[in-house]
């Protein structure tokens, strides 16, 4: 018989997106939540739930909120251990702090416990899906893959491929950065609940030919996610004009050896020209808002407004450790911020939307995760609008669900976090 989970409380669930009229109109309460088996099977009012499944396990939440569990599109497990590293720009950022930590990631004991770390820590967050680049070294997409297996997590990971302008311990070539990432792609993606992500660091750090060698693995597996970053500051934009000088602009690098698609993730994207923009609304790519590391390393605004107007697929992510937080609601707080600076504030719906739905649709995962709605795989997270002194005397006077929420988004933490579902377990409470 199919073990039976009733939970029940405020179930926040997206009929649509918010950025599309008005905010709270894409938004479904409901009472009750039924697990089975790892998945939503219902969403309903609580009493017909109860009388339907009077064999399931009741947990009552009361007035907290259960939602889906974060997502984070894009984060760097590996840097786990130097977030909150004081603030270079972002060349310098690489070579003082992230060069030097992935270098210890070719020991698989110190890739796995890092590994184990940044879940447990991401976990008590509320986060339950990241997509993350691992270092050059295999041992560490092994590691973070174990460790996600071991939690029946859904995550994407991949190896991170360099061959220049990073220290001689952080370079492959253009060959093995295709046979490891062929063999680890082979190893891994589709088991159980992993997915592998095809990883150039970044143009300034890959040659023509290894970038030509990623699109090539790319095309042979079209249906795996290609993940890098792009236009995250100025400086690095002009150092891209240097390295590839017939390039159009930033994009045209990866555009012109087949590292442009559907399933491109592209991390920060702040400065952005129109043929970049056209271009990448024009094959459907997803864009990653990293609010919080482009603020602490001082890249720039992220066009929220403009970018969704445009059309395209953007999701939200930490950018650990660029970012100075693992908490998915911080970083809505600081997208927050941002759309202030640039005048277009963005409501609570709309950031939870970003963290949950968003971020799914743009790994093209938003078919299993993201929301709560029958037949999703049961990665749930129960938020307490109390959790603090600060927050509970906020929303003691809040006059709808929507200003008691907005206090947990600016000053919530993982004390927010009363419980964590990941495929219908219950891992934190």
């Amino acid at each position: 018989m199919a073990q039976k989970t009733l939970l029940k409380g405020r179930v926040l669930s997206f009929n649509g997106s918010p950025f599309e009229g008005e905010p709270t109109e894409a938004v479904t309460i409901s009472e009750a939540v039924l697990i089975e088996d790892g998945r939503i099977s219902a969403v309903a009012d609580a009493d017909s739930l109860r009388s339907a499944h009077p064999d399931a396990s009741v947990v009552d939440h009361g007035q907290h909120v259960i939602m889906a569990g974060f997502i984070d599109a894009h984060v760097h497990y590996p840097q786990t251990a130097m977030i909150a590293s004081w603030g270079k720009r972002l060349i310098d950022w690489l070579n003082t702090y992230t060069f030097p930590e992935e270098m210890k990631f070719g020991d698989i004991a110190y890739a796995s416990e890092i590994a184990n770390r940044y879940l447990d820590l991401t976990a008590a967050h509320g986060t339950t899906t990241m997509c993350s680049f691992c270092t050059i070294h295999p041992e560490s997409v092994d590691a973070f893959f174990s460790a996600a297996q071991k939690r029946n997590q859904r995550v994407v990971a991949g190896k991170t491929c360099m061959d220049r302008n990073a220290p001689e311990g952080l370079r492959d070539t253009a060959q093995t950065a295709y046979d490891q990432s062929q063999a680890l792609l082979e190893k891994w993606h589709g088991v159980d609940r992993l997915s592998y992500a095809i990883t150039p660091r970044f143009s300034p750090t890959s040659t023509p030919e290894q970038l030509e060698a990623m699109g090539a693995l790319w095309a042979e597996h079209p249906h795996c996610l290609m993940q890098t970053h792009l236009s995250e500051q100025t400086d690095e934009i002009a150092w891209v004009r240097e390295l590839f000088p017939d390039a159009r602009d930033y994009l045209d690098t990866y555009e012109k050896f087949g590292l442009l698609g559907s399933h491109g993730v592209y991390g920060h994207v702040i400065h952005l020209e129109s043929r970049e923009r056209d271009r990448l609304r024009e094959v459907d790519a997803s864009l990653i808002h990293c609010p919080t590391s482009n603020t602490f390393i001082g890249s720039g605004l992220f066009d929220m407004d403009g970018l969704m107007r445009g059309g395209h697929r953007i999701g939200l992510a930490t950018d650990t450790g660029g970012g100075s937080s693992f908490s998915m609601l911080h970083t809505m707080a600081s997208a927050y911020e941002i759309g202030q600076l640039r005048g277009t504030p963005l409501h609570a719906a709309q950031l939870l939307w970003l963290g949950t739905v968003g971020s799914a649709r743009s790994l093209r995962l938003d078919d299993c995760i993201g929301n709560v709605a029958p037949g999703m795989e049961a990665d749930l997270i129960v938020l307490d609008l109390a959790s603090t002194p600060a927050i509970a005397q906020r929303e003691a006077c809040a006059e709808d669900l929507w200003e008691a929420i907005f206090p947990t988004i600016v000053m919530g933490d993982d004390r927010a976090i009363t419980e964590v579902w990941i495929a219908g377990r219950r891992v934190t409470s």
